[in-house]
């Protein structure tokens, strides 16, 4: 998880060169298409009945995804939300007691923003997409892989 797609993201983001932008994005595309269907047939990345350290690796990443890395660090050959099974299990983790007083995704936002003038040099805050209401939803990744 971290090599392709937590630090994945940031490859694309700060890359200096057509060249390096271009491998980057496709290796970061590549593994989120595993890991969707990995997550396809299993609840997890490393079980079906356990979540472990990967899946909250991944849940940091995707739960900013289509806020901050979709645009910012153009990481836009797809949104987070047209990967149902990604989309399930950041929903899933996001659900969990307590991880959503984790997540301030003003603050993430203005951050990322913010501190990145060779990115962003006015920078400039977006005002949408507000993914967080999405992650209200039901997950059906309990039902789905009922054991």
């Amino acid at each position: 998880v971290y090599p392709n797609i937590n630090n994945g993201v940031y490859k694309c983001g700060f890359a200096t060169g057509q060249e390096a932008y271009d491998t980057a994005v496709n290796a970061l595309f590549e593994h989120m298409d595993k890991a969707e269907k990995l997550l396809s047939s299993q609840r997890y990345l490393c079980s079906n009945t356990q979540i472990t350290e990967a899946d909250i690796r991944l849940f940091v990443t995707l739960v900013r995804f289509d806020e901050v890395y979709h645009g910012h660090f153009k990481c836009n050959k797809r949104l987070l939300s047209s990967y149902p099974n990604l989309l399930g299990h950041t929903r899933e983790i996001y659900q969990l007691e307590g991880v959503s007083d984790t997540v301030n995704m003003d603050h993430i936002k203005n951050h990322y923003h913010r501190s990145h003038p060779t990115i962003n040099p006015y920078g400039i805050v977006p005002a949408g997409p507000n993914v967080l209401k999405s992650m209200q939803v039901p997950h059906g990744r309990d039902i789905k892989f009922a054991i």
